[in-house]
């Protein structure tokens, strides 16, 4: 019976601990191509070449095109 209340004990800090730790998933931002380029401070064929040559990564709901913020981020590389 001891043996069973500590496995309960050791279940119930687990499941404490998860609760504290545990972070809701924010949904993904996605940007259009008018704010991809606002972004950068380029044009519109800009966006197109880079999208087009794999610089910038892009998802399409029908006819249109999206963006993936945390992905537009991290298309830029730091020169030096």
């Amino acid at each position: 019976m001891e043996q069973v209340l500590e496995r309960l004990e050791s279940i119930e800090n687990e499941l404490k601990e998860v609760r504290e730790n545990l972070q809701p998933k924010v949904p993904e931002e996605l940007m259009t191509r008018h704010e991809v380029a606002d972004f950068f401070k380029v044009t519109l064929s800009t966006i197109w070449k880079w999208s087009k040559n794999g610089n910038l990564t892009y998802y399409g709901v029908g006819n249109r095109v999206y963006y993936k913020r945390s992905e537009t981020e991290k298309a830029m590389i730091k020169i030096n």
